[in-house]
């Protein structure tokens, strides 16, 4: 069973979001979802100041067996990237919470409220 923390919100294509004291939000991959990519090899963050809408590819992780694409939960402007994950993409395999990769700007605080708690998480990620 993966770990899936009580205090963020998800995806149902695997991404956790954190909201952050000043309003910004986290992003990473779930622990789900680095489990079942295995040891990632490439990260690939998108820019700082690129905005996006809720959906829209942003980021890449790849692992030996397939690459797969990082959307945006939520509309929203990069403020931050981790460089450190793109530096050490295992980082994001030894604790896919710790090792987030961008952070946004929401057009929208409220869309965060749309997106999936940890119960509903677990259930699709079983």
């Amino acid at each position: 069973m993966s770990n899936v923390p009580a205090n963020l919100k998800y995806t149902e294509s695997h991404e956790w979001v954190r909201v952050e004291a000043d309003g910004t939000v986290t992003i990473g991959i779930t622990d789900h979802a680095q489990e079942a990519l295995g040891d990632l090899v490439f990260v690939e963050l998108p820019e700082v100041g690129k905005a996006y809408a809720a959906g829209q590819e942003s980021a890449v992780v790849e692992s030996v067996k397939a690459a797969a694409d990082v959307y945006a939960p939520i509309a929203g402007e990069v403020t931050a990237v981790n460089q450190d994950a793109a530096d050490a993409p295992e980082s994001v395999n030894q604790d896919a919470y710790a090792a987030w990769l961008f952070k946004l700007k929401p057009a929208n605080a409220a869309d965060v409220d749309a997106l999936l708690d940890a119960a509903a998480y677990a259930k699709i990620s079983e």
